[in-house]
């Protein structure tokens, strides 16, 4: 292919073989995130009677943003957008993965065929709207929840994704977010909270019992999440290489101590430990590192991991109590809140001598970050559950809820 021939964010390929390999290997691990690592995580954690509707939520966003990142998802992330648009979101000049070829690369994985590394930050976009259903489950229709799939996808996530890592202006003034704690993570926690605020809390919350149905289908969630998030953390090294071994460890020892870490404020706390507890508290840490993975060494991860263990616990229970609002799952207390103090603590901990582009972390540019991410977030968020309002609707009714949603909504149950 001759260079004129490209499309603006292209490269010739100039394949790496042991990059491609652990690059295909880990799509395959991000892709188990999904499904069905956080399927499982978030049914157990729901009644028995939301079981299948929790799980249809994670398969609804597989499904919605997997053919959107087809038709123009890539492209908005990833292309070159026009002129000064280009610093808030891609082109179109992709869509429907046009000029794509076996021979082409994205100009920032030249080692990747372009098919791969559209394959691999598929599994990223998928993800994260999975991750917000867990602050509206067991109340929201499943038709509102696949438009505001779809909406949130090209609304909030695509020019998110570019601003960060696809050429837009965040990325340009040295916010870094080596595996998605801002565009994945905090962004999801933020549309989780402002999702459970507009759709208000669960029928007989602060009353009935809402305890999770099933520990076992949650810790066996963790565990595929943790391996999981092997592809999430060292694949975001593009490479199979020294940065990928220290995000692979730093990745690992995180979320140890992140449990360790909740589970010693919940045991002064509540007098006893839970296994939920040391889950979430592993999750905590996984999203805490995420921003950090590659770019910190084993020290600054194991601190970055106790920290996120100990804020999202007070995200997740103390907040919860404090503001009286319904975030079933803790999408904003454990992702929300892990990805903040990840984000900070990279700007503090950030390491030369593990990634030269440490070199210019500061927590001003993290924070500015943080709040131009939350931001966007917030409003693109508000806005898209405006439209589901006046089209599909929100929530079921009362008689809905109380029956469950896999009967009412599925026509299907657990026995």
């Amino acid at each position: 292919m001759t260079p004129d021939a490209l499309l603006p964010h292209q490269a010739a390929l100039q394949i790496d073989a042991a990059a491609t390999g652990w690059i295909l290997t880990s799509t395959a691990l991000v892709l188990l995130m999904t499904l069905p690592g956080l399927a499982l995580f978030y049914c157990g954690m729901v009644r028995r009677k939301n079981v299948i509707g929790a799980i249809a939520h994670s398969t609804g966003a597989f499904m919605v943003v997997t053919v959107l990142w087809f038709v123009v998802g890539y492209s908005l992330s990833f292309g070159t957008g026009p002129g000064a648009a280009n610093a808030v979101v891609g082109g179109l000049d992709a869509a429907f993965l046009n000029g794509v070829r076996i021979d082409t690369a994205h100009s920032l994985a030249p080692a990747l065929p372009e098919y791969l590394w559209i394959a691999y930050q598929l599994t990223f976009a998928i993800i994260t709207p999975a991750l917000i259903a867990g602050a509206f489950a067991e109340r929201m229709k499943f038709s509102a929840s696949l438009l505001f799939f779809a909406l949130w996808h090209l609304i909030v996530y695509a020019p998110i994704a570019h601003q960060v890592w696809g050429g837009g202006w965040m990325g340009s003034q040295g916010v870094l977010d080596f595996a998605g704690g801002a565009v994945v993570h905090v962004n999801a926690g933020v549309a989780g909270l402002v999702c459970a605020l507009v759709l208000g809390p669960r029928h007989g919350f602060g009353r009935d019992n809402l305890a999770p149905h099933n520990l076992a289908y949650t810790a066996i969630g963790a565990g595929l999440l943790l391996v999981g998030w092997m592809g999430f953390n060292a694949g975001s090294a593009w490479a199979a290489d020294g940065i990928a071994a220290v995000a692979a460890l730093n990745t690992i020892l995180a979320a140890a101590a992140a449990a360790l870490g909740w589970l010693a404020i919940e045991w002064i706390d509540h007098r006893r430990p839970t296994l939920l507890g040391m889950l979430s508290g592993l999750v905590g840490g996984l999203v805490g590192v995420t921003p950090a993975a590659g770019l910190v060494n084993p020290q600054g991860a194991m601190i970055i991991g106790l920290v996120s263990g100990i804020a999202c616990y007070f995200g997740a229970v103390r907040l919860k109590q404090w503001l009286k609002y319904d975030d079933s799952l803790d999408a904003f207390g454990v992702h929300g809140v892990g990805g903040i103090v990840g984000a900070l603590l990279t700007g503090l901990l950030a390491d030369a001598a593990i990634n030269g582009v440490a070199e210019g972390a500061s927590l001003a540019k993290q924070a500015l970050g943080l709040v131009a991410v939350a931001a966007w977030s917030a409003a693109g968020t508000g806005l898209i559950l405006l439209i589901c309002r006046f089209t599909t609707g929100l929530r079921v009714d009362k008689e809905q809820e109380i029956e469950g949603l896999d009967s009412a909504l599925h026509g299907e149950s657990i026995h």
